[in-house]
């Protein structure tokens, strides 16, 4: 048995992943009535890794600022950036898909009400407040806007106090991060009850009626992943991004496939950071960030649930309103939450440029619920794997300047 564990450790945690994955869905085809208490080990690994993310940004960035040395210089600008320039691409590229395949969508009146925002000044000024909210309350809710503000400002805060303290605010960090590599260690059985949850459930048969809408979403996500991020990452890199790309897609975006919350996939992109070899004292801080405002599937999400309803109601929309809805998307994508659904509730921002009234909006959040099984999983895995693309990609383009060698592991 002992041999067993030791062979079982020695393989890499992106095999023991796929070896999960492959049990979980074993299981839900053979015996889905028997291993259903398999579901528990999705649920506690969802929960742990939810659970330790909010402490583990406090830290890590109080930390990172608190022992900042003057003149070590951060990719903070270049990754954000970024963040803007690939949600923004995204949403025009679904804005382009959407003109090339039109969907068109079966709207009734009987969908559950779900309180959504009344427009994007609503959005900024919860943004806004998200900032000052109490950072008790924002360490329990998981706000991560919140957990940053108050964790830079006690950063800059103990810049000036003594070494000791420091010393014992960087062991905590420490503490924290080994507590998150143990909760990753145990990712193939969660992965594993997480899959068996997911086809168990018999999601992906009910998902057949709408499968023009999922080819269109599930397409414009895959060309962003595959086509467009790489593009970005070779203007800086100026070497091929593929082994980059693939690496961020293998080792952060399968979990945040299965977990569908870029929040939870904070500390495995830290863990996936740190194996990169990349500076702590940026990726400690662009990585929470990424959660929160690097929205890129978000940003197709939106656009192209907005335009199936111009196009189901006739609507003419011109190029110039098209470009607009493109910029709208990516903001509003900007004030998605990083939980699993998190987009759809502002569905109805975007559709109010269009004069789409809200009982209609909110119609189409519903028919957004209905193929979330599959869209948000893939709106999360873009989207959390982008965040270490691009942090990467901001510090090697650096690396590249100095005339240093970027290697990457497979």
């Amino acid at each position: 048995m002992s041999n067993l564990m030791k062979k079982w450790n020695q393989l890499s945690l992106v095999k023991r992943i796929i070896v999960g994955l492959i049990i979980g869905i074993i299981l839900a085809l053979a015996v889905p009535g028997a291993a259903k208490p398999v579901v528990i080990l999705g649920s506690l690994f969802v929960g742990a890794l939810k659970a330790i993310a909010p402490i583990l940004v406090f830290f890590l960035v109080m930390s990172a600022i608190s022992q900042h040395k003057s003149g070590h210089q951060t990719n903070m600008k270049s990754i954000i950036t970024l963040y803007l320039i690939g949600t923004f691409l995204a949403g025009f590229i679904a804005v382009v898909a959407s003109f090339i395949f039109p969907v068109s969508l079966l709207l009734t009146s009987g969908t559950e009400s779900v309180a959504a925002p009344g427009g994007i000044t609503e959005v900024l000024k919860t943004l806004l407040m998200n900032i000052v909210d109490n950072p008790v309350r924002a360490l329990y809710n998981a706000n991560y806007i919140g957990i940053l503000s108050w964790a830079v400002l006690l950063g800059f805060a103990l810049r000036n106090a003594p070494d000791t303290t420091k010393t014992m605010i960087s062991n905590f960090s420490d503490a924290v991060s080994q507590m998150v590599k143990w909760v990753i260690n145990f990712a193939p059985l969660g992965i594993m009850g997480l899959v068996f949850d997911s086809i168990a459930t018999g999601g992906i048969e009910s998902l057949r009626s709408y499968g023009q809408l999922l080819a269109v979403l599930i397409g414009c996500m895959v060309f962003v992943a595959l086509v467009i991020n790489p593009i970005i990452a070779f203007i800086m890199l100026r070497k091929n991004p593929y082994p980059l790309v693939f690496k961020c897609l293998r080792e952060s975006g399968i979990t945040a496939f299965f977990t569908r919350s870029s929040a939870a996939n904070i500390p495995v992109n830290m863990s996936l950071c740190e194996k990169l070899g990349l500076d702590k004292d940026t990726y400690s801080v662009s990585i929470p960030l990424g959660a929160t405002i690097n929205m890129a599937g978000a940003a197709v999400t939106i656009s192209v649930l907005t335009l199936a309803a111009v196009h189901t109601l006739g609507i003419q929309v011109d190029i110039p309103t098209a470009i607009i809805l493109s910029v709208l998307s990516a903001v509003s994508a900007c004030g998605a939450s990083g939980v699993a659904g998190g987009s759809l509730l502002l569905i109805p921002l975007a559709c109010s440029l269009f004069g789409i009234s809200n009982e209609v909006a909110m119609q189409v959040v519903g028919v957004g619920f209905i193929v979330g099984v599959l869209q948000d999983s893939f709106e999360t895995s873009l989207n959390s794997s982008t965040d270490v693309l691009f942090t990467a990609v901001a510090e090697f383009a650096k690396w590249r300047k100095r005339g240093r060698e970027i290697v990457i592991n497979k």
